[in-house]
């Protein structure tokens, strides 16, 4: 049974940041470490305040608490979540450098070396959007990215990060997004209603994000052209990929059909001998493994604090410091920012913060349409922010799998999407832009009421 309201229980998160990030930030910038960011592996730092969850909660004896870690396991997107990178993995391992590249080739050779960012950036944004998965987009993108970097001359994090951002993007607009279906039923409203209000938001941050990479990119010392040959066969797995994702398959099917193509090309011109195929696919899937690693340990330390009565300390405080009309939007928005923090999952954290903030909604006059919005745009915000996110360890996975150490300090700053929908977040709420027209509707539903209130009471008096 779930213990009452117990801030302490938030301890192993505050225990996490501290050695991970607290620790990852002073080897790397203060001790000028070189990759210093790495030397504390994200799992140790996660074993630690697993340990500091386990040391808490003397009600419950070890075995139970093993049950509890064992539970949070049960969640479907957890297991999603690790299915997907491993077959993202084995995709990125057998279709390798050579494809990547390849596609660069191809794409540079119609558009200017130049625009290569800029149309990284263009290209996650559709992807996502037409997938609906941020994590899948990521993994077909990046290896692309990482040619980008070689070819065209731009930096290696700047080229992530626009895949990144991009991904986040559909990641919030998408109808076949975990995070739009979780946040519509949570919040009981049509994902075409929530869509109208997030792109209010979503598309004045892609706008100005597409003109600081412009920016950047024309003030950029890169190479002005890049002619390579290119082998167009090698090009097919991932228009297969893109154009599955376009049309809304599964992303599963879709990698695996990416998988099964890229192998048949590969032994089919040779690029790779049937040993080789099966070895890249193995290395391509152990890459990921810290990262399905997180997702299991960040489930069990979830489990935990939730059992402690951490989330619901965090609830009522949230909901006790933000009072009114627009505090109740703001509050929403730092209960399921807060969540996606403690869980590195955006669609886990809707669902937590979904009862609450349905019952802020009635509380403070908020649109349903507008709370799913906000709860979804700022979960996607920190979700592409967080250097412990999947998305972020999977681009890293990627670009190490390829043969290139990225560090995510260097991706971090360059995430000018998140940033942007942050303030365009907040603008939305202090504005008030999404609830003027619920509010309007409300007047209309409450002058039409009355008309006819008074037209009924009229024609009794005249029948009288």
């Amino acid at each position: 049974m779930v213990n009452k309201s117990n801030p302490l229980a938030l301890l192993p998160i505050v225990v996490f940041l501290i050695i991970y990030l607290g620790l990852g930030i002073l080897f790397e910038y203060i001790l000028k470490i070189d990759m210093g960011f790495y030397s504390i592996p994200i799992v140790v730092a996660f074993l630690i305040a697993i340990f500091v969850g386990c040391l808490q909660n003397r009600k419950l004896n070890l075995d139970q608490k093993l049950q509890v870690m064992a539970d949070g396991l049960t969640d479907k997107n957890v297991i999603t979540m690790v299915l997907i990178y491993l077959v993202a993995g084995t995709f990125v391992g057998v279709v390798g450098r050579t494809s990547a590249e390849s596609v660069v080739y191809f794409v540079l050779s119609f558009l200017p070396a130049r625009l290569a960012v800029v149309a990284l950036f263009v290209v996650a944004c559709f992807v996502s959007l037409t997938m609906g998965t941020s994590v899948g987009t990521v993994t077909l993108i990046v290896p692309i990215a990482v040619a980008v970097s070689n070819t065209s001359g731009f930096s290696l994090p700047l080229c992530v990060a626009a895949v990144v951002g991009g991904a986040m993007f559909g990641d919030n607009l998408s109808f076949i997004s975990d995070t739009t279906i979780a946040v519509c039923n949570g919040q009981g409203c049509q994902m075409k209603d929530k869509f109208k209000q997030n792109f209010k938001i979503a598309a004045p941050a892609a706008l100005i994000t597409l003109v600081l990479f412009l920016l950047i990119s024309l003030q950029a010392d890169i190479k002005d052209s890049v002619s390579n040959s290119y082998n167009l066969i090698q090009l097919i797995p991932y228009l297969l990929v893109l154009i599955g994702g376009i049309i809304g398959i599964n992303v599963f099917s879709v990698l695996l059909l990416g998988v099964v193509s890229g192998s048949i090309i590969m032994l089919a011109t040779r690029e790779s001998s049937f040993t080789e195929l099966v070895t890249n696919m193995g290395n391509g899937c152990s890459g990921m493994f810290e990262s399905s690693m997180v997702a299991i340990l960040v489930s069990n330390m979830g489990a935990l604090i939730r059992e402690a009565g951490g989330f619901e300390a965090l609830l009522n405080g949230i909901k006790n410091v933000f009072k009114g009309h627009r505090g109740g939007q703001l509050g929403m928005g730092v209960l399921v920012s807060v969540i996606d923090i403690a869980t590195a999952n955006n669609t886990v954290a809707i669902i937590m913060a979904n009862p609450i903030a349905k019952e802020m909604q009635n509380e403070y006059n908020i649109d349903p349409r507008k709370a799913a919005s906000l709860l979804d745009t700022f979960s996607c915000v920190f979700q592409g922010i967080i250097p412990y996110g999947a998305q972020m360890l999977v681009a890293v996975s990627s670009c190490k799998s390829l043969g290139h150490d990225v560090s995510v300090l260097s991706i971090i700053p360059r995430l000018f999407y998140p940033y942007l929908l942050f303030v365009s977040s907040l603008i939305f709420i202090f504005f008030d832009i999404g609830s003027l027209f619920y509010r309007g509707k409300n007047d209309e539903e409450a002058s039409s009421k009355i008309s006819k209130q008074t037209e009924i009471i009229n024609n009794a008096v005249v029948n009288v």
